[in-house]
Order: structure tokens, then C-alpha cells, then sequence
């Protein structure tokens, strides 16, 4: 008997997450630690938990390899990862998942550095004299 999983790519700037759902009791698990472990912050945890929250999904393991960006675009990578993989699960939930905007890449990326400036606008300190 095969077994049954969905994969499913997330991203959100520099951040990529690949997911995987597998049958079980609904554990989360990113780059081999648990998510109590791998984020601090309870804000982090729920966004990553929002898809699943959202749909009543439970009977799912979640399995992530995330690597790229800092901690919150990992955090919404693996929202996008996991919102796509339960598409792929259950073609009914997308309705839902889209409406409250799971689906949708965040195309908001940081903006690079030009010449003459110190930062992407910043530009150097005036001075008089």
C-alpha cells in the first residue's frame, strides 16, 4: 500500500519551505525539531498553525525543511507551504484558504541598494559646511 503524502513549496522573501503532509495526530515538525523549539515567539507558531486552524485540519503531520531569510519570513513561507498542501489534499478547502489570503505569494521583497545612497533611500547626512 503506498503512502499517501502531499508536498507543497512555500515562499515569502528569501525564505523557501518545502511542506510535507503526512498522516497522523497533527504534529509540527521543522528542519528535524519540534516548532516549540524552532520558534520562540507564540506569534510565529500561530502563523504557521493559521491554515490549519482555519480549515479544522488535525489529521495531518506537518514536515518542513525551511532554509533562507530571517525567522518571520520562514514563519510565512511555511503558511504558504502548508496552505497549498491542503489543496492538493482537499481541492474544497482552497475556497476557504484563499479568502483568507493563504494562497497568495507575498511579492513584498526588500529593495536593493543604489548607487550614491547609503541604503536602498537613504541618502548621506547633509551637512552646511
Amino acid at each position: 500500500m503506498a503512502k499517501v503524502d502531499y508536498s507543497a513549496v512555500g515562499r515569502r522573501k528569501k525564505a523557501v519551505a518545502r511542506v510535507r503532509l503526512v498522516p497522523g495526530d497533527g504534529k509540527v515538525v521543522i528542519n528535524k525539531r519540534d516548532i516549540d523549539n524552532y520558534f520562540g515567539l507564540a506569534t510565529l507558531k500561530m502563523t504557521v498553525r493559521q491554515p490549519l486552524v482555519l480549515t479544522s485540519t488535525s489529521n495531518f503531520d506537518v514536515m518542513v525543511n525551511v532554509c533562507g531569510g530571517g525567522l518571520a519570513g520562514q514563519a510565512g513561507a511555511i503558511r504558504h507551504g502548508i496552505s497549498r498542501a491542503l489543496c492538493k489534499a482537499d481541492p474544497e478547502l482552497r475556497a476557504a484558504l484563499k479568502k483568507a489570503g493563504f494562497l497568495t505569494r507575498d511579492p513584498r521583497m526588500k529593495e536593493r541598494k543604489k548607487y550614491g545612497l547609503k541604503a536602498a533611500r537613504r541618502a548621506p547626512q547633509f551637512s552646511k559646511r
